[in-house]
């Protein structure tokens, strides 16, 4: 889940520590998805129990023909958040591409190192963002990610992926994604699922390498936006320095509805910022019939442990009867290989 870009005290961490299914669902050759859909384990990263059981027994439930439960593949739509669901965000990815942007820019222009907010980035002067407060923070983020035109941002992005290694860990960004999150993706599509990323992360950022991480077309990214103009003498979009949308608790459902124009009947997120908890409530009034997942941070040995202070999240699970993910105890591997 999506905590934030402007999260002050993550930043500041950062700072300082710089079918039997239909026979009409869709087959994907990449992915593989015929002999995933028809795998007595299609899960393999799970470890065996009540969860994935039920997750099983779900997706057969409601792509057998013939059944009341039995959802159209027009229908089957999934809907996943990104950050601490589908690859680990502490810190967020989108923190240290912020911070890898200021020092391409005042790589380019020098002059930058004594103007704010770059200024206390270069100095990691934690000072300078706690009095600002969310303001700066936002100042940072607009002065990084805008300005470019979105040819310009990706190339960026691009780079940015394919040289950065997540602190830490001392691994690519890729190998912080969740192994059994990646096959359950590809179970879901091999089923007739159409699978979404719906994040708080800029849409950019993350469409940059959906299809490459997560098997997901740029189209089917959902996220925060900036406010787009159309250069007319350049034929480009460029981005300005304003945000258009935050995608984030409440701000998921409205922005489902806008890109996708119906409810998701399985959506997933996790616990940590409560951000996911509209868009698990949306996929729950959905009339057919659905399934919400929590993914709970509980594994500090092999991952990271944290929770809501009001453990918000976990209790409204409980709450809605929803399935809750123990990454301690559910899954037999965490992280992918590459």
């Amino acid at each position: 889940m999506y905590k934030k870009i402007y999260l002050l005290p993550l930043f500041l961490l950062l700072l300082v520590s710089c079918k039997k299914n239909e026979a009409t669902a869709t087959v994907n050759p990449k992915d593989s998805t015929a002999s995933i859909a028809y795998s007595d384990n299609p899960l393999p990263s799970w470890n065996e129990g009540k969860l994935k059981n039920d997750i099983i027994a779900y997706v057969k439930k409601v792509t057998t023909k013939g059944t009341p439960d039995f959802i159209p593949v027009n229908d089957r739509i999934a809907t996943f958040d990104n950050d601490g669901t589908l690859w680990a965000e502490k810190p967020l990815p989108q923190e240290l591409f912020a911070f890898y942007r200021v020092k391409k820019m005042i790589e380019a222009n020098p002059a930058l190192a004594q103007k704010q907010p770059f200024k206390a980035v270069v100095e990691k002067d934690k000072t300078f963002f706690e009095k600002g407060g969310e303001k700066a923070l936002i100042e940072l983020v607009a002065a990084t990610h805008t300005g470019l035109t979105e040819d310009e941002f990706e190339i960026s992005a691009k780079d940015f992926y394919a040289t950065a290694k997540y602190p830490g860990k001392n691994v690519s960004l890729k190998q912080i994604r969740y192994q059994p999150q990646l096959e359950l993706l590809k179970y879901l599509r091999a089923n007739g699922f159409k699978t979404f990323i719906v994040t708080g992360g800029t849409v950019e950022f993350v469409r940059a390498i959906s299809q490459d991480f997560y098997g997901v077309p740029k189209s089917q990214v959902i996220g925060t936006s900036f406010k787009y103009a159309f250069d007319d003498a350049t034929n480009s979009i460029k981005r300005e320095p304003a945000l258009n949308h935050f995608n984030d608790k409440g701000g998921k459902p409205v922005a489902i509805q806008l890109h996708i124009g119906q409810r998701p009947v399985f959506a997933c997120g996790n616990e940590g910022g409560a951000g996911d908890i509209a868009m698990l409530q949306y996929s729950q009034g959905n009339t057919h019939p659905s399934f919400q997942l929590l993914v709970n941070h509980n594994d500090s040995i092999r991952e990271y442990s944290y929770q809501e202070k009001d453990n918000l999240s976990l209790n409204t699970a409980a709450k809605n009867k929803w399935h809750v993910v123990s990454i301690k105890d559910d899954w037999k591997k965490v992280f992918a290989d590459q």
